[in-house]
């Protein structure tokens, strides 16, 4: 292995640790020629997974195109990238257990879908309304109707008349005076001085 800065081909590893979830070793190297340190990963060498088009052409598996999905649909949002990293980590491992050496393009935005579904709403609305076509405002009332129902794992179901987490409208409907809990309730207007 040549060093990335000088191209010498001497280093010495200083640190070595599991990586991806357990399927790779990372290596922290330093230079002995220029003192500089990279780091390396070693994974083993899996085989090769053909994606499949609907026009019927192949072409190999990219998880780096799978990453810029993510990062397109989750532009300007709150999503750490090693939270999209970690997602296309599962999106490559699943393919490759499921599949041997084709998978229909289709499989992969379905699993970009449900990881997407799993980090936020929006990303995935906007990667359904690419994906799936959307034609018009109904589609994205359906997708958006979908989350209202089956929301992703740890968090409330959307109430459809407010719009907001099912726990939000149970706490507005336990405490019907909008100055809080605490709040002195409003008089009746014969009784005020």
């Amino acid at each position: 292995m040549h060093c990335p800065f000088c191209g010498h081909e001497d280093q010495k590893v200083l640190d070595s640790r599991p990586a991806r979830e357990g399927d790779a070793i990372r290596r922290r190297r330093e230079c002995l020629s220029c003192g500089r340190r990279f780091s390396t990963f070693e994974h083993p060498e899996l085989p090769r997974l053909y994606a499949v088009k609907r026009d019927g052409t192949r072409q190999e598996f990219d998880r780096d195109k799978c990453m810029r999905s993510l990062l397109i649909a989750c532009r300007k949002r709150p999503v750490p990238v090693e939270k999209l990293k970690a997602a296309v980590e599962r999106v490559e491992r699943d393919l490759f257990e499921e599949y041997e050496t084709e998978v229909p393009t289709q499989a992969i935005g379905g699993r970009i879908l449900q990881e997407l579904k799993q980090i936020d709403p929006v990303a995935y609305v906007r990667f359904a309304s690419v994906y799936l076509e959307f034609q018009t405002l109904t589609d994205f009332r359906d997708v958006l109707d979908s989350l209202r129902t089956s929301p992703p794992s740890g968090k409330s179901p959307i109430d459809p008349r407010t719009n907001l987490p099912d726990s939000a409208v149970t706490e507005v409907q336990t405490n019907p005076n909008p100055q809080g809990p605490n709040a002195e309730a409003p008089r009746p207007e014969s009784l005020k001085a």
